[in-house]
C-alpha cells in the first residue's frame, strides 16, 4: 500500500515543567552576620502550548515525538532573586486539531484559528522563598515552598478536517472525480474501493472571486460507526463540516436505500450529525434519460435539495455550486 503523508492522530507522552523550589536563604555578608531571610521564589515550569497554523494539513511532523517534556523552573536564590522560568514548548498544529487525555478521554484543547495559542499543559508554579514566611514571632523562618509539579500523562492529538462541505458516499461513488473537476485538487482516482484513504481538500472557485472549501473524505460502508472499513477515522472528519453533500451514483440499484444506509451510519456514530445541512447529488447522470431521472427523484427525500450531476460532461455542476453557496450563506434554497 502507498505510504501516506497524512497523519490525523498521534499518541504522545507529555509533561509540563515542574516549578522551581523557593529558597530558604538568609542574608550573610561582611557587614551582616545574621541577617533576615532573603530567599527568592522559584521559577514557573515550562508550559506546553498548542498553536494553530493554517499552512499545516497533517500531524505528520509530530509523528516521531515520543516524549514532549517542558523545562523545569529554576530554584530561587539569595537576595530575593526569583529563579528563571522553564522554557515553554510550542507545538504548531493544523486547524481542527483537538487534544484529548487518553485516560479520561476528556477533550482538553481545540485549535480552530490560525495563530491561536492555547496553553495545553500548564507548568508547575514556583515555590515561595522564605522571605514570604517572616512574621513578628518568627523572624528567621527556615521554611520555603517546593515548586508544584508539572502536568503529565499520555495524550492524543487528533485532527478533524475543517471544510465547508464534506463529500459523503460509498466507495466508488465518484467523490474524488467530482473534487478534481470542481476544484484544483488532484486526488487519486481509480476504479476500486477505498481509492481515497485520507481526506483531500479543494477550494471551489465561485463567482466574483468567492470560494468555499470542500473535502473528499474516505468512503463510508455499512458498519462504519462500529469501525468497519475506515470507520471512525472517516466519521471523525465529518463532524467538522457544516454541510454534507451525499453523492449517490445514478447507476445505483437502490438510491433510497443507499441514502438511508449513509444517514444511519452517521446517526449511530453521532446523532448530532443529522442536524447538519444535507444536499444530495446524483452522480453519473449522463447515463440517465429523463424517465430514469424522474423515477430516481421520487425515491429521494422531499425535504432535502438534490441535483443531478455528471463530472464527465459537467452537467449540473454550476447548479450544484449555486446550491451549496446559498446554503453556506444561509440564503433560501
Amino acid at each position: 500500500m502507498e505510504k501516506s503523508n497524512f497523519v490525523d492522530q498521534i499518541r504522545v507522552y507529555c509533561r509540563s515543567g515542574h516549578g522551581g523550589a523557593g529558597s530558604k536563604h538568609f542574608l550573610r555578608n561582611k557587614m551582616t552576620a545574621f541577617g533576615g531571610p532573603d530567599g527568592g521564589d522559584g521559577g514557573r515550569g515550562g508550559h506546553i502550548i498548542l498553536k494553530g497554523n493554517s499552512h499545516l494539513w497533517t500531524l505528520l511532523h509530530l509523528r516521531y515525538y515520543k516524549n514532549i517534556l517542558a523545562e523545569n523552573g529554576e530554584s530561587g536564590s539569595s537576595n530575593n532573586k526569583t529563579g528563571r522560568d522553564g522554557n515553554d514548548i510550542i507545538l504548531e498544529v493544523p486547524l481542527g486539531t483537538i487534544a484529548i487525555d487518553e485516560e479520561t478521554e476528556k477533550k482538553e484543547v481545540e485549535i480552530l484559528n490560525d495563530g491561536e495559542e492555547i496553553i495545553w499543559l500548564e507548568g508547575g508554579k514556583g515555590g515561595l522563598g522564605n522571605t514570604h514566611f517572616k512574621t513578628a514571632t518568627n523572624q528567621a523562618p527556615e521554611y520555603a515552598q517546593p515548586g508544584l509539579p508539572g502536568v503529565d500523562g499520555w495524550k492524543v492529538l487528533e485532527l478533524k478536517v475543517l471544510a465547508d462541505v464534506g463529500l459523503v458516499g460509498f466507495p466508488n461513488a465518484g467523490k474524488s472525480t467530482l473534487l478534481s473537476v470542481i476544484t484544483a485538487a488532484k486526488p487519486k482516482i481509480a476504479d476500486y474501493a477505498f481509492t481515497t484513504i485520507t481526506p483531500n481538500l479543494g477550494m471551489v472557485e465561485y463567482r466574483d472571486g468567492k470560494s468555499f472549501c470542500i473535502a473528499d473524505l474516505p468512503g463510508i460502508i455499512e458498519g462504519a460507526a462500529e469501525g468497519k472499513g475506515l470507520g471512525h477515522r472517516f466519521l471523525r472528519h465529518i463532524e467538522r463540516n457544516p454541510v454534507l453533500l451525499f453523492l449517490i451514483p445514478g447507476d445505483s440499484s437502490n438510491h433510497k436505500k443507499e441514502f438511508e444506509i449513509l444517514t444511519r451510519e452517521l446517526e449511530q456514530y453521532n446523532p448530532e450529525l443529522l442536524h447538519k445541512q444535507f444536499v444530495i447529488a446524483v452522480s453519473k447522470s449522463d447515463l440517465l434519460d429523463e424517465e430514469l431521472m424522474a423515477a430516481i427523484e421520487k425515491e429521494l427525500p422531499r425535504n432535502i435539495p438534490h441535483v443531478f450531476i455528471s463530472s464527465l460532461t459537467g452537467k449540473g455542476l454550476v447548479e450544484l455550486k449555486d446550491l451549496l453557496w446559498k446554503i453556506l450563506n444561509d440564503q433560501s434554497v
